[in-house]
């Protein structure tokens, strides 16, 4: 997995280390990039599972969908962010998956830029209208609401098929990087590692 570490051999072993010294530069950063892309892309794949359940029938949960849905969403769009430069649209193409993945995709932002939105309700739309009485006179205010669709199974499934296999991709790449970097390591001496700072490892 990507979270491997350098065993004494100088290849990847799961063994958790009792010492890592944080590296600088541009591979590391690079690997740090692509991590916190595949963390998100496994996000979104577990969020798309959670839906999956919540909106078998009887009667899904409207409010978990939304929050589902929203972090799906969001999870996902910023994988492509331009600032980390990680994933691209460019990409898609890579994936060999059936149908139109450029145009799901793109449906996808708009939709995070709606369910996101600081200004609109992304649940409903309400319509103002006078109530009328049966001499025709207005006897009140209705505020009416109309509720949006909850998002389909369809298309949840889908959008884990497209998370799954740029998952793919992303670790790909993170394995090719993170060979470079530990070759990189690997000409640093004992003295030279000793000096960087110490990363404070979680018990």
């Amino acid at each position: 997995m990507a979270d491997d570490v350098a065993g004494s051999n100088g290849a990847a072993t799961a063994t958790a280390p009792s010492t890592v010294r944080r590296l600088d530069g541009s591979e590391p950063a690079e690997l740090a990039g692509l991590a916190a892309v595949f963390e998100d892309l496994q996000y979104v794949l577990r969020c798309c599972e959670h839906l999956v359940s919540v909106l078998a029938p009887p009667q899904p949960d409207p409010a978990l969908v939304e929050a589902l849905w929203t972090g799906a969403l969001i999870g996902y769009v910023r994988c492509f962010s331009g600032r980390a430069g990680v994933l691209s649209d460019a990409d898609l193409g890579l994936l060999e998956l059936d149908g139109d993945v450029r145009e799901f995709h793109g449906m996808i932002k708009k939709l995070r830029d709606h369910y996101a939105s600081r200004h609109v309700n992304p649940r409903e739309s309400f319509t103002i209208g006078a109530a009328q009485g049966d001499d025709g006179r207005p006897t009140g205010v209705a505020v009416v609401s109309a509720p949006r669709p909850l998002v389909d199974d369809t298309t949840v499934r889908l959008l884990g098929r497209v998370a799954y296999a740029l998952s793919a991709l992303v670790d790909s790449k993170m394995q090719e990087t993170q060979t470079r970097v530990l070759a990189t390591a690997g000409k640093l001496s004992p003295q030279k590692l000793n000096s960087l700072p110490l990363v404070h490892l979680s018990t």
